[in-house]
């Protein structure tokens, strides 16, 4: 016979069941409000790993990736707070060369639950890779141009001839050549210089990206004068001097060098180093002189180019001060009016170049006051100083002002006392 219990049991079974799933609901509907799920997306950096460093990758990989989850909000909180909990990797091992797709690996903490993921961006990639290369090729060294007249180049003497090229199979295979050019066009003394170098295809067009050890040499280049030649400096020869009051402030000659020429090259050797030209006579001189000279050759010598030169000669008057007492003339005042100045007459300072200071008269120099507009009273007015020639320069005025007082006609004027009767 079943015992109470045991049916009691079988009879509320149902029952139980039902409760303890109402008790789950409970639990999970309370646990969910308290910490619902949310979905959050993450950045994860993407590691590259394994790159053969015999391998070259054409373009940029992505750096990052969208990882996106479902998860209660404390987990997700706990992601963010830990910044390299999420990891995110593209495993390059034993990659060959051409193109691949290649997943984007990801790894979550293990002790990360409950998790859902709902989306990942990228979850692969293409790559394409070549293999690098370095390949060792001549030089090919040129030197353009021609140096200045009268001079010839030796020969040019490079410090490596060779030159280690790497980089991608497909741009190497591009090189042609390796240039190192150098332009001695006009050179008139020795050249010594480092030269970038240069990697072409077979159209002469630079190749891109690719790595040359070294990448520049370094050129000597001897520039000599031919035999029979010689470049001179070009003396000017003066008589005379420039007129009294005035100075020379220079002199100049272009070209300052010139190129000559001898069949005999022992009479080029004798020369002093130098070429005079003719006489330029700067006898009382006043002003600036630019005049062509012609050289003075010794026989058996030519000029290689024009035979003249250009002779530039500067000129400028010497300078002095000089003081000068000038009385105060009135000007602008009205018929009825009359004025008197105070002091009657200043002192003027004036500069400028010695001869004209020497031949100032009374009327170059001038002291005015204009009292156009001034009615009777006492004023204190700054005169102003009229020079006439133009290279004449104020200097300073003492006084600087001078009182004016203006009054009537009538009271200055006496009046005169009558004859008396005979």
């Amino acid at each position: 016979m079943v015992s109470t219990p045991v049916r009691w049991l079988g009879k509320n079974v149902s029952t139980l069941l039902l409760a303890f799933i109402l008790a789950l609901i409970v639990w999970v509907s309370a646990v969910t409000a308290a910490d619902p799920n949310q979905e959050r997306t993450y950045q994860v950096q993407i590691e590259i790993m394994g790159q053969d460093t015999g391998i070259d990758v054409i373009g940029e990989l992505p750096d990052h990736m969208l990882m996106t989850l479902y998860a209660p909000r404390s987990v997700l909180d706990q992601l963010t707070r830990e910044g390299g909990a999420l990891r995110a990797w593209i495993d390059l091992s034993g990659l060959e060369p051409g193109a691949r797709i290649i997943p984007v690996q990801y790894q979550m903490p293990p002790d990360t639950r409950p998790v859902r993921i709902v989306d990942i961006n990228p979850k692969s990639v293409e790559v394409i890779s070549e293999m690098l290369i370095s390949k060792t090729i001549q030089i090919q060294t040129d030197v353009q141009g021609e140096p200045a007249l009268g001079y010839q180049a030796g020969f040019p003497n490079w410090s490596d001839h060779e030159v280690v090229i790497s980089g991608r199979s497909s741009l190497i295979e591009q090189v042609a050549n390796v240039a190192a050019v150098l332009d001695i066009s006009g050179a008139n003394h020795d050249i010594e210089m480092a030269l970038t170098l240069l990697p072409q295809d077979a159209d002469g067009k630079r190749v891109s990206d690719i790595t040359l050890i070294p990448d520049k040499v370094t050129v000597t280049q001897s520039i000599t004068l031919r035999g029979g030649y010689r470049n001179m400096v070009v003396k000017v020869i003066t008589i005379g001097q420039v007129a009294n009051g005035y100075r020379q402030t220079n002199i100049s000659v272009s070209p300052p060098n010139v190129m000559v020429f001898s069949a005999d090259p022992a009479l080029i050797n004798q020369l002093p180093g130098y070429i005079e030209t003719e006489l330029l006579n700067l006898t009382n001189i006043v002003d600036d002189i630019e005049t062509l000279l012609s050289l003075n050759l010794p026989e058996g010598v030519s000029i290689i180019g024009d035979p003249n030169v250009l002779v530039q000669v500067g000129v400028a008057t010497i300078e002095g001060s000089i003081t000068v007492s000038r009385n105060v003339e009135i000007i602008g005042i009205l018929p009825e009016l009359t004025a008197n100045a105070s002091p009657e007459s200043v002192e003027v300072i004036i500069y400028g170049p010695i001869p004209t200071l020497e031949t100032l008269t009374d009327l170059d120099v001038r002291v005015v006051i204009d009292l156009t507009g001034l009615e009777l009273g006492v004023y204190q007015l700054q005169p102003e100083v009229i020079i006439l020639p133009d290279r004449i320069r104020l200097h300073v005025i003492s006084p600087e002002t001078v009182e004016i007082t203006i009054v009537g006609s009538d009271i200055l004027t006496p009046t005169p006392s009558p004859t008396p009767e005979e």
